[in-house]
């Protein structure tokens, strides 16, 4: 038999669930207390790995958690409490903070295993809905995710709960984060084949061309000879550099159109009396994400990149940040 779906209904019901998830994580700011503070202390200090563990629906928030402080500067991993119990607890050291994840703070396989965990050393931070519970009370710091009533019409279905429990996890992750400095570029060294560690970890040196690829004529050659450049090399401009690479100016597919504004054979004027003089530069040790912001702060497609002493070292445009996938 194929259900027939009420429209009015539905939007309804997926409305209610919004907003009682919503006001469940709303509620947390009002139970967070000294334990939250607490909890990133032990975090911080510790010598060994944040181990977090969980089961059912609180473990698959578990391992979201795990996931997350791996992501953001604190080592740690996932373990199953039922694995735990077959050898898996082997993994976890007095150093080791443990993190144990249980709505109703009763589940017994993460009970089974807690013992053993204290006995070890490890710290015990307990994140439940229930702060009376077991799990809780054999905590040095307990974290409450209470919620007034799960989303599902027959409050059974974990569902608030779970919402609630992940968004304390993300609490408490993004404040131990923040207390270490974590920053952008430490994201993006976890994050190498994301699209942040391409922009946070791509430098012009690893975008720029170099060598024979990079045009360039001196200040006494002709419109002709910078035509030629523009022409073979490709890349929509020239650089006008002296005898020693020093960059006086350049002549983009801009100013070529400006220069057929002109009455009577053009090629054989000096490159010098139409060039853009001081172009702009970046250097090679600069970010390739700070090229884009220039060019596109300054309209440009074409920049030439420089070393301390002004000297032209390479050359980038446009199409070679996009094929990186800096843009």
């Amino acid at each position: 038999m194929i259900a027939k779906i009420n429209g009015d209904r539905a939007l309804a019901l997926a409305r209610d669930v919004l907003d009682i998830e919503a006001d469940a994580v709303r509620a947390l700011r009002e139970q967070l207390d000294d334990g939250f503070v607490e909890a990133i202390d032990f975090i911080l200090s510790c010598r060994g790995r944040v181990v977090v563990s969980g089961i059912g629906k609180s473990g698959h928030v578990a391992r979201k958690l795990a996931a997350t402080f791996a992501s953001t500067g604190t080592p740690a991993f996932f373990v199953h409490p039922a694995e735990a119990s077959h050898g898996d607890l082997g993994m976890v050291t007095a150093d080791d903070v443990f993190v144990a994840m249980s709505n109703s703070g009763e589940s017994d396989e993460l009970i089974a295993i807690l013992p053993l965990v204290k006995r070890l050393g490890a710290k015990l931070i307990a994140i439940t809905g229930k702060p009376a519970s077991s799990l809780a009370q054999l905590a040095d710091v307990h974290l409450n995710a209470g919620v007034a009533k799960e989303a599902c019409p027959m409050n059974l279905a974990p569902t608030a709960s779970t919402t609630a429990a992940l968004a304390l996890g993300d609490a408490l992750a993004v404040a131990v984060l923040d207390a270490r400095g974590f920053g952008p570029d430490d994201f993006a060294r976890s994050h190498p084949g994301g699209a942040l560690g391409r922009r946070l970890l791509t430098y012009v040196r690893d975008v720029m061309r170099t060598g024979d690829q990079v045009p360039m004529v001196m200040p006494e050659s002709t419109v002709r000879d910078a035509l030629f450049q523009l022409t073979a090399k490709r890349m929509g401009m020239t650089a006008i550099v002296d005898e020693n690479q020093h960059v006086k100016g350049i002549f983009t597919d801009g100013d070529l159109r400006r220069v057929l504004e002109r009455s009577g054979d053009f090629r054989e004027l000096s490159i010098a009396s139409v060039m853009t003089p001081g172009p702009r530069t970046i250097g090679p040790d600069q970010l390739a994400v700070e090229a884009v912001e220039l060019m596109e702060r300054h309209r440009i497609n074409q920049m030439l990149v420089v070393d301390e002493a002004g000297k032209l070292i390479g050359a980038l445009n446009m199409h070679d940040l996009f094929s990186k996938k800096v843009i």
